[in-house]
């Protein structure tokens, strides 16, 4: 196979194209399969001057996965269990660069290679400040499919800056974002159920503002066509390459809104997987594209459409399908 380079796209893992993939490690001792592999999509963020907010991609067949471990350099910080997919790590140095990794580890014991690392740096602390930041404008919400919710509130304000916004679904904290946000996604939720979400805005000193008011929504009932957590503008094309007369499908897309970094994605071709593309480095948030071999024959038609892995390791909803034709270079 061959695979043709795309702006913005490092590929990292590539089983397969153009056929189901049924396994891409080496089996483990006593066949127990391959180990963990390494988290993706790992951001790091301070949530206050002396805490940073980590956040990883659920590994694939995360129901295997016993904990992730968090390590601040090389000193193992916190735990988790293998359901969740992000903590706050306390107790930092106000004005202070961090460097984080997270590492799986399966049911069997077994630890994984750590993620790439990320950066955060705490902002500075502001003596004697007790003043909380206001509470965040009142939270509006709606569902995006049955399993995700995308909520929305209008900023805070502090007397220095607000640096975090915590998220809360009942009375559990369930993430953060950056007091440069006015806005997040929610996934990993279950259809038909009703849900309680409240915000609360967080300054440098570790002030916490109160809630305006919570939102209550309902996830729809049912099978969930994920159409809320799907690629946007999804393209598919041709083109015929020069240098070896083989034909190639190219597709582009904007990826789905999430919070966390969306890493692998499924390409299916005429109602089959034909392979995954998993980013490495720093994935696409605006636009992403790819390209795989089709064959060399002109005029042959295929129906094509792609669907993303989230953050929480669920599969999004699938894309609009495209149908492109061989030979056919338009749109």
């Amino acid at each position: 196979m061959r695979h043709v380079p795309v702006p913005l796209l490092r590929l990292a893992v590539l089983c397969s194209a153009l056929a189901l993939v049924t396994s891409c490690g080496r089996q483990g001792p006593d066949g127990a399969g391959p180990p963990p592999g390494a988290p993706t999509g790992v951001t790091a963020e301070a949530g206050s001057a002396t805490s940073v907010h980590v956040m990883w991609n659920a590994v694939a067949g995360g129901r295997d996965i016993d904990r992730y471990e968090v390590y601040r350099g090389t000193t193992k910080v916190r735990e988790v269990p293998g359901d969740a997919h992000m903590v706050d790590v306390v107790r930092l140095r106000p004005a202070t660069a961090y460097v984080f990794t997270v590492r799986a580890r399966d049911t069997d014991g077994r630890l994984g290679p750590p993620s790439r690392e990320v950066r955060a740096t705490t902002p500075a602390s502001a003596a004697a400040d007790d003043s909380a930041p206001t509470a965040p404008g009142a939270v509006h919400g709606r569902a995006i499919g049955g399993r995700a919710v995308q909520l929305s509130w209008s900023a805070s304000k502090d007397d220095r800056e607000v640096v975090s916004y915590d998220i809360h679904q009942g009375g559990t904290k369930i993430h953060s974002v950056g007091g440069n946000q006015t806005a997040a996604v929610v996934t990993g939720l279950r259809p038909g159920t009703r849900y309680s979400f409240t915000v609360r805005a967080r300054d440098a000193a570790d002030n916490l503002s109160p809630a305006h008011g919570a939102v209550r929504l309902t996830t729809p009932a049912g099978t969930d066509d994920g159409r809320g957590t799907a690629p946007a503008g999804f393209r598919a094309t041709t083109h015929r390459d020069r240098a070896d007369g083989a034909y190639y499908i190219d597709l582009s897309w904007v990826p789905p809104r999430a919070d966390g970094v969306i890493t692998e994605y499924e390409v299916r071709l005429d109602g089959r997987t034909a392979t995954s593309v998993v980013f490495g480095g720093r994935a696409p948030r605006e636009k992403a594209a790819y390209s795989f071999y089709a064959g060399r024959e002109a005029g042959v038609s295929h129906r094509v459409r792609i669907r993303a892995r989230l953050p929480d390791g669920t599969w999004g909803g699938f894309s609009a399908e495209r149908t492109v034709t061989t030979g056919d270079e338009g749109p």
